[in-house]
């Protein structure tokens, strides 16, 4: 299999399907431009250091297995340094190596960049949401097929929300009329004088923010600045280092831990920040059914696209670093090139316990040095008890190892919500104070200017509404059905890697946390029945 996240050729029902009556030669040259027009950005790149590759990629400068996922769709391949990483290591140990190796540690380009289309559109929408509206032309416009399997859709609820404002579209210029496949406001931008000085009061807590109005899925979108350098005067093409904490979907009761990313970037002129670059880790081994794959791709992507993106389907939440300089952020998007390179190599599994969106960005950053405070297990006792419990009960031993895993893994790598919660404590109380301690911190603290906290609302559609997402086991469990028949659970489609893709000589992957558990339990079992032996000797003696 190559990419079951083809477009079904059924628009969605209640989606208004454009047929142009127009005679137009072409779409106006103006209002829509090559995804990798002239010298823009794709987060701290230029764009002018990729070229465009739509469908099947032969002969491309990336690996075979990256190119592998994207066979159908729109991708930005870099002309150079596609290739930096080590494939003899695992990858955080390429990071630390790399890092501590390098003068200048911001040589790694990403292994590709996932644009999903070749064209770019900015205007308005009209209040009918039917065509894109320029100073000149007035466009007829379609959306993109909603994907089966997706449960939600575009609906006339997206189109008001989206009537009269203007938007930043990735889409299809056609002959007659543009193609959207996503749409993001640009009254998103972030003015740094219309942005509120407004630090944590005593009462609050970056949790407490997350949390106002059950995840604020409905709350209009707001910013606000946490901590300001005094000599901080403009945004305008500054750097970030920015942290994505997506919520709980409100249809999906295995989404309530919500999502993490990082992005890096600079803010535009008029403090746009569509073209930041989004590090997006989700299982590979599975189809999804909105159509993601795992990738390096823009904001308005991430967020905004019809069928993958975040926005459609729950709040979302940002803290951003904004800096003097980028080369923390460069150093950090470096890194995290070279990790998801091994990643399409499968040299190391995506596991929701652990080895996550969270847990992979954390452990990159803190190979990088950054001290990232660690929280510790849920509960090793309640770990340990589990594994037999469920395995028994559930009569599944696969049961039993996954309950351990998610009780002994470290929680800032188990949960979005609390990496997100102390990234940010950490900038506030330690970063921002100027008590680092190691290189990179120091050099972070340095270049700190201000942490901006930013709240995304969701997207109206036909799809249910959702929330903050859960920061504990115990609130995962108080907000599903304790019938896990229940559960509303969307089923997705594996997807099989090519056994001519695998490396043979990848490194191993590092045991299951669980298989230590089960270890201990085979020799206790052993030690108990050897003792049990024993004693059944003495008796007979005596």
């Amino acid at each position: 299999m190559k990419n079951n996240n083809s477009r079904t050729k059924a628009f969605a029902i209640g989606v208004s399907i454009i047929t142009s009556f127009y005679s137009l030669a072409s779409v106006a040259e103006s209002q829509f431009s090559h995804a990798l027009n002239g010298n823009n950005l794709l987060g701290l790149y230029r764009t002018n250091q990729f070229q465009l590759n739509q469908g099947a990629c032969k002969n491309c400068a990336i690996t075979p297995q990256a190119s592998w996922y994207f066979e159908q769709e729109t991708i930005a391949i870099p002309l150079s340094n596609a290739h930096s990483f080590d494939p003899t290591l695992s990858a955080q140990d390429d990071v630390k190596q790399w890092v501590t190796s390098q003068s200048s540690a911001t040589n790694a380009m990403p292994p590709l960049v996932w644009l999903g289309s070749p064209h770019v559109a900015v205007g308005k929408l009209s209040q009918d949401g039917k065509f894109m509206q320029s100073e000149n032309s007035k466009t007829p416009l379609s959306i993109t097929p909603k994907i089966e399997s997706n449960q939600s859709y575009y609906n006339q609820a997206s189109e008001q929300h989206f009537a009269g404002r203007n938007l930043v579209m990735h889409g299809t210029a056609e002959q007659t009329h543009f193609t959207a496949r996503s749409i993001w406001p640009l009254d998103y931008n972030l003015d740094l004088n219309q942005i509120p000085y407004k630090p944590l009061a005593d009462q609050e807590t970056i949790a407490s923010l997350i949390r106002d109005k059950n995840g604020g899925a409905s709350a209009p979108f707001s910013a606000r600045i946490l901590y300001k350098n005094p000599n901080l005067t403009s945004l305008q093409n500054k750097p970030v280092l920015s942290f994505v904490l997506n919520g709980a979907q409100g249809d999906d009761d295995e989404a309530h831990g919500g999502h993490f990313a990082v992005a890096t970037g600079r803010f535009g002129a008029q403090g746009e920040w569509q073209d930041w670059l989004v590090n997006n880790f989700y299982n590979l081994g599975s189809v999804s059914e909105k159509g993601i794959i795992a990738a390096s791709l823009p904001m308005d992507s991430y967020q905004g696209d019809l069928n993958s993106g975040q926005s459609w389907y729950r709040p979302s939440y940002m803290l951003v670093a904004v800096l003097k300089n980028e080369r923390s952020a460069a150093t950090y998007q470096s890194a995290i090139n070279r990790v998801m390179q091994h990643f399409y190599r499968q040299d190391f599994l995506y596991r929701h316990a652990g080895v996550n969106c969270a847990g992979i960005n954390l452990e990159t950053l803190r190979s990088l040095d950054w001290n990232i405070p660690k929280l510790g297990a849920t509960n090793l006792p309640k770990a340990f008890a589990a594994l037999p419990y469920k395995a028994l009960s559930d009569m599944n031993l696969e049961s039993g190892l996954k309950a351990y895993d998610y009780l002994s893994a470290e929680q800032t790598n188990l949960y979005p919500f609390v990496a997100f919660e102390t990234i940010g404590n950490d900038l506030l109380s330690r970063i921002a104070k100027n008590q680092a301690n190691s290189a990179f911190e120091k050099q972070l603290a340095e270049d700190l200017e201000a942490i901006i906290y930013v709240h995304i609302p969701q997207f109206p559609s036909s799809r249910a509404m959702g929330q903050a997402p859960v920061a504990s086991l115990d609130e995962y469990i108080a907000r599903t059905p304790a019938d896990m028949s229940q559960w509303k659970i969307i089923p997705v489609g594996a997807r099989d890697f090519p056994d001519a893709l695998k490396d043979k000589n990848a490194p191993a992957e590092p045991l299951r946390p669980a298989y230590y558990g089960l270890i201990a339990w085979f020799v206790i079992l052993m030690l108990a029945l050897l003792g049990m032996r024993n004693i059944f000797r003495k008796l007979r003696k005596s």
